[in-house]
């Protein structure tokens, strides 16, 4: 891990080609709070691809309108959602139908990590 990133609503850790996010319990995510994922952009993946990997074990809402926005990010190589609950695998094959990029669900993060690698030659 490069970085740890703490903030009022989640924390982000940052690697080389891939972001995993843990959003705080009963937080509702709207598109507003893209601006953190801009700036990480900025600060870390400038003109490189990288893949955003949620990691939902806590339980939070997402308004789907913010994937709109996220779609427009051009070096997001993928999204994936690391999910267990039952009820936060069907929001995200909800929230898939909004994100033009690859977007997989999974119950294991390592599964997720690996997906990286697909999306995502080594260097």
């Amino acid at each position: 891990m490069l970085k740890s990133l703490k903030y009022p609503f989640c924390t982000i850790d940052i690697y080389s080609n891939y972001v995993i996010s843990r959003i705080n319990e009963g937080f509702h995510l709207t598109p507003d709070k893209n601006r953190v994922l801009e700036e990480i952009v900025n600060d870390y993946f400038k003109d490189k691809p990288f893949v955003y990997i949620t990691h939902r074990i806590n339980s939070y809402s997402v308004d789907p309108s913010i994937y709109l926005q996220t779609s427009k990010v051009k070096n997001l190589a993928g999204m994936a959602v690391v999910a267990e609950a039952p009820l936060s695998k069907g929001n995200a094959e909800v929230e898939k139908l909004f994100l033009k990029k690859p977007f997989e669900i999974f119950t294991d993060l390592n599964d997720a990590i690996e997906w990286v690698k697909s999306l995502i030659p080594d260097e």
